[in-house]
């Protein structure tokens, strides 16, 4: 029978890979901070947060003091109220599907005509379990460089090979489309906004590639979901191809500020994901009262219901949000194309040295380091969001234009 190693030969190797990440100004620490509107706490002191997700600033407006229940039984009745809000200790399969997802996965396909959602706990656990789901060793799978660590995930857990293209690069596309074997199932996976350089995949252009090469269309929503498009339902759907896309991936701990993903796809795929998907069979449902925030908030994408109470339309969130991006760009040398602002740094060390002196300036900034990115394009992840002032907009493009 072999032997285990010694646990000092594992500390002593889990103290040196430590050490090289010191050295490399590469290592990570979990920071306990108090979310606390458009600012955060953090050792007793206040910082504007130029790093949350939050890109309707939902936290520091009245949405935040919703009152929930109320709301839930105005709108959807008392029969879809789950009695004990704070946990479904089941899986979905089990006895976790509480009413809370059905309303809420008729909210989202109420966005999206003539698809059907399925709702997860985390947007990680829809991108690595849709390939493995839907694919076979028969299959070739198509990425951009630059997909998120989720989609990476599920492609390595994937039956089907895959292949990388250089990102935003529809001449590499093409040539690997081109490598396909005749009648092969070919799926090509792309963001609408990627996370870390916030711009867009040109989407028009690749759906004009399938016109010559057959393929299944996969986009991940994340960060133009709640953002982009009528009622706020993306990017796919301001350009008027969502009913082009075969699966669309939409998360809702970004611009609604809640927890929770979903994937929109044909009613034939949602019943095979809900047989095939390891993530959704396997795991605990999401606690009623999170389900119903989402609800709520995609609920007021479509509707707007709460502008007679004094509540901001979701609407006019967003086009302060596209405002700030405009005067942003007018004060800096910057063009950015969604809320997403990177400041280049180069190294691990540089953006370090630019998220301290934002620190000092009251300013709540995180550098991206690789692994994260590739090496040597460490950066500053700026994330505008529709609460900041035209104050704090100068404030951000002082910061663009003098990194410190």
């Amino acid at each position: 029978m072999p032997h285990s190693a010694p646990a000092d030969t594992l500390d002593a190797r889990l103290h040196t890979e430590l050490a090289a990440l010191e050295q490399t100004g590469n290592t990570r620490t979990l920071r306990t901070v108090r979310p606390d509107g458009l600012h955060l706490w953090h050792q007793g002191k206040r910082y504007l947060n130029l790093s949350t997700n939050d890109y309707l600033g939902l936290t520091a407006t009245p949405y935040a003091q919703l009152p929930l229940t109320d709301y839930w039984q105005q709108t959807f009745g008392t029969e879809a109220t789950t009695p004990y809000p704070h946990g479904n200790p089941a899986s979905r399969l089990m006895t976790g599907n509480s009413p809370e997802y059905t309303i809420l996965e008729d909210e989202l396909a109420s966005l999206f005509p003539g698809k059907e959602a399925l709702v997860l706990s985390c947007g990680y656990m829809v991108n690595s379990g849709l390939m493995p789901a839907l694919t076979t060793p028969d299959d070739l799978i198509l990425a951009d460089k630059l997909v998120h660590a989720s989609i990476i995930e599920g492609l390595h857990h994937s039956p089907a090979p895959f292949r990388r293209f250089r990102h935003n690069d529809l001449n590499h596309l093409e040539t690997l489309l081109k490598s396909a074997k005749p009648g092969q199932t070919v799926w090509v996976i792309v963001e609408s906004i990627y996370s870390m350089d916030g711009d867009l995949a040109p989407l028009r252009d690749i759906l004009t590639l399938r016109e010559r090469y057959p393929f299944r269309l996969y986009i991940d929503e994340a960060h133009s979901f709640g953002v982009r498009g009528p009622h706020g339902a993306g990017h796919c759907a301001e350009l008027g191809i969502a009913d082009q896309v075969d699966l669309i991936v939409c998360t809702f701990g970004k611009a609604l500020a809640g927890a929770g993903a979903c994937v929109l796809c044909s009613p034939l795929m949602r019943r095979y994901l809900i047989n095939r998907m390891r993530p959704l069979i396997f795991s605990t449902a999401l606690p009623p009262c999170t389900l119903q925030w989402d609800a709520i908030v995609v609920h007021e994408m479509r509707t707007a219901t709460l502008a007679s109470r004094g509540y901001p339309s979701l609407a006019t969130l967003r086009q302060q949000l596209a405002d700030h991006i405009t005067r942003l760009s007018g004060l800096t040398s910057l063009s950015p194309t969604s809320q997403i602002i990177p400041l280049p740094a180069g190294s691990n060390e540089r953006a370090l040295a630019i998220a301290r002196h934002g620190l000092e300036q009251g300013l709540w900034l995180t550098a991206i380091r690789h692994p994260t990115v590739p090496q040597g394009s460490a950066r500053i992840r700026l994330s505008l969001n529709a609460g900041l002032t035209t104050e704090h907009i100068s404030t951000i493009a002082a910061i663009c234009n003098n990194p410190g």
